[in-house]
């Protein structure tokens, strides 16, 4: 039998070996006061579990992913998802980018998202997250 994933909080699946993508998770950890998210690697085995779950490859997405209960936001969707329930003062204005068509967003996004290695480099491994803030990493 599967091990039962606790979903009770909104799952955060980014690429571990991007260094964009560590600093992004680094900021949101830093402006998510509330607790409102976890976090795990596209490569570890919650990213397995929920892309079984949802039946979807999402190491194949090339996109950060939130898995909130039984949806599963990608791409542009989930940034602005992610950057709305931060406790930043500016979060109220990500609003604004929904007038924006999702079609345009993903552009831009898988634009960015196919060069984010050449413009910030990857590392050998994941990151390995501080003491203070492990609880919220899913293996």
């Amino acid at each position: 039998m599967a091990p039962v994933l606790n979903t009770s909080k909104d799952i955060i699946l980014f690429d571990g070996v991007c260094n964009f993508c560590n600093g992004y998770i680094n900021y949101v950890i830093a402006n998510d006061h509330r607790n409102k998210f976890h976090f795990a690697p596209l490569q570890s085995k919650t990213s397995a579990m929920l892309s079984e779950m949802h039946k979807t490859d999402f190491e194949k997405l090339n996109s950060i992913v939130v898995a909130k209960g039984n949806e599963v936001l990608t791409q542009s969707k989930a940034v602005l998802y992610i950057l709305k329930n931060l406790d930043i003062w500016w979060s109220p204005l990500i609003n604004l980018a929904y007038l924006i068509p999702n079609i345009i967003r993903n552009w831009f996004y898988i634009a960015f998202a196919n060069k984010r290695y050449s413009f910030f480099g990857r590392t050998e491994s994941c990151m390995i997250p501080t003491a203070e803030v492990r609880s919220r990493f899913l293996t």
